[in-house]
């Protein structure tokens, strides 16, 4: 007869399980957006990431402070967790390579524009011939170097 305990523990760990492949599966969408050089795809569902990424740092966070929970679960579901959270870790750092592309490539973009606006201005003389200051563009262009 299986106890009480086990079958809390089998309950959490496929929870767990859940979580961790559909959040696996929600950060693999977004990078194959960002991939596919679709970044607004990939807007669409962030808000569901975002809360599927919460859910799992609570989960994670309660696990860590006590593992005995999940003790009593029997060996081959320990071993399914394991294996989602290691397919969640490649799909993770795929995730963040194709995050660190984009930044790169909207970096620049922002720069080249802002460099075109800048060279189109001119360069302005700090008076004219009358000794009085040469009123400069008006326009005004902000570059905040981080993302």
């Amino acid at each position: 007869m299986t106890g009480t305990a086990e079958l809390n523990a089998t309950a959490r760990v496929r929870q767990l399980i859940d979580l961790t492949e559909r959040l696996t599966a929600s950060l693999g969408a977004e990078a194959e957006a960002f991939e596919a050089h679709r970044p607004q795809d990939a807007a669409a569902c962030l808000a569901g990431t975002q809360d599927l990424a919460n859910a799992y740092r609570r989960e994670s966070a309660q696990v860590k402070a006590h593992p005995a929970v999940l003790a009593a679960a029997p060996v081959g579901e320990r071993k399914a967790l394991i294996k989602a959270t290691e397919a969640f870790e490649v799909v993770l750092s795929r995730h963040s390579r194709a995050i660190e592309a984009a930044r790169i490539i909207s970096e620049g973009l922002v720069k080249t524009i802002a460099a075109e606006v800048a060279a189109q201005r001119g360069s302005p003389s700090a008076y004219g011939s009358t000794g009085q200051a040469n009123t400069g563009d008006g326009r005004a262009v902000a570059l905040n170097r981080t993302a």
